[in-house]
């Protein structure tokens, strides 16, 4: 049984919990405490009031660990094509996948003629593709890919399942976690598999990217995590691979309780995709020194990033924040002008090919990822490069 569990035994009325209770789901009766399940949100802080330790909170196990085998990875697409993350996350996979000796399985869903792009994804790495190809996973709805998945997952029971940190990926994931009572890591920047225990360990920035955690699932399958785009290495394809390419139908009996009325494009200017980026920290001194770096980024057909303390002080749009609490880059070309280089920042570039970093502190941190290194004033550096372009 899963739940919170009081045991009666140690309980001795004192009422702590009940006050404790944010959910009002425990009441006293014949001084022992008591819980409405259906009101509870587990939220634990009953546990941590109770001075008896008579309170516990017991999840239902997902049944023997060695029945799950093998990484899988949900190939998130847009109009039929596979997004760049589908990608990353493959070549990821495939890395995971070798080191516990497993099948890399990709799922790929959407409307008629999806299964075209599949090829594409065995070239990245995939062992196998489980292709659903039906007009109602045509557009992305959660609940239809939802019943989906959980029809595919169920039978397959993979022991990693990958998804991409995109708006829908961030909202698909949570809804498969909650279903199949399993942990879910979002945001990782590092996957690993740990050597002794062969366990997923999953690394994210927390307390606002002060620190990184490492989290993992020790009991439950699959081991879930979504990782945002750009944080992993693009593949290079190899056309000449080969894999099993399976059609896993969607389940016609189902009837959905959301239908799409209207869809509209809007065209939303993002620094995801640019491949040359001039980027501006603290160290660029005030507004004005931000428009010197615009107008260069604008010569140079760049797109202008920024450090998370911009943005704070509103020298710069949100839409221009790199980092984990921003957009993953990964351009050719990354100008980093007064940036020290914050570890949240860092995980952000991972993806970039090449760092050109400025900055007057000879230890930045920033200085360790970069390839060209300038110690100086980033703004007498910038007005240089003004000049020359």
């Amino acid at each position: 049984m899963s739940g919170l569990v009081i045991d009666k035994q140690k309980c001795i009325g004192c009422g702590l919990c009940v006050a404790a209770c944010p959910a009002s789901a425990l009441t006293l009766a014949d001084d022992v405490a008591q819980v409405e399940q259906a009101a509870c949100v587990l939220c634990g802080m009953c546990v941590d009031s109770c001075p008896e330790g008579a309170i516990a909170i017991v999840k239902e196990s997902t049944g023997d660990t060695r029945d799950y085998h093998g990484v899988w990875v949900f190939a998130e697409q847009n109009q039929g094509r596979p997004l760049p993350v589908a990608f990353e996350l493959t070549a990821k996979g495939r890395q995971l996948a070798d080191e516990l000796s497993a099948p890399l399985t990709v799922l790929l869903a959407g409307g008629p003629g999806v299964a075209k792009e599949a090829q594409s994804l065995i070239a990245a790495g995939a062992d196998r593709v489980l292709v659903g190809e039906d007009p109602k996973l045509a557009v992305n709805l959660e609940e239809n890919y939802a019943v989906w998945l959980d029809q595919v997952v169920r039978e397959g029971k993979p022991e990693i399942l990958l998804f991409g940190a995109t708006g829908f990926g961030r909202s698909l994931a949570p809804k498969l976690a909650a279903r199949w009572q399993t942990g879910l890591t979002a945001d990782c920047t590092v996957l690993e598999i740990h050597k002794e225990s062969g366990l997923l360990y999953q690394t994210r920035p927390a307390f606002g990217g002060n620190l990184m955690a490492t989290i993992y699932t020790p009991s439950h399958r699959p081991q879930m995590a979504t990782v945002r785009p750009g944080v992993m290495p693009y593949p290079v394809l190899d056309e000449s691979r080969r894999g099993e390419i399976l059609s896993q139908p969607f389940p016609q009996d189902f009837q959905a309780l959301v239908r799409l009325l209207q869809q509209r494009r809007i065209q939303a200017e993002t620094i995801a995709d640019a491949e040359l980026i001039v980027a501006v920290g603290r160290g660029i001194g005030n507004a004005k020194n931000v428009a010197l770096a615009r107008q260069l980024a604008e010569k140079l057909g760049a797109a202008l990033g920024c450090t998370r303390p911009l943005v704070d002080t509103g020298w710069c749009e949100y839409k221009h924040q790199v980092g984990q609490t921003g957009c993953a880059v990964a351009p050719k070309v990354y100008l980093a002008l007064g940036i020290s280089g914050a570890i949240q920042h860092l995980a952000g570039i991972a993806g970039a090919q090449t760092v050109i970093a400025v900055n007057s502190d000879p230890e930045a941190p920033i200085f360790a990822q970069a390839q060209y290194k300038i110690v100086g004033d980033c703004l007498d550096v910038l007005k240089a490069l003004l000049a020359q372009v």
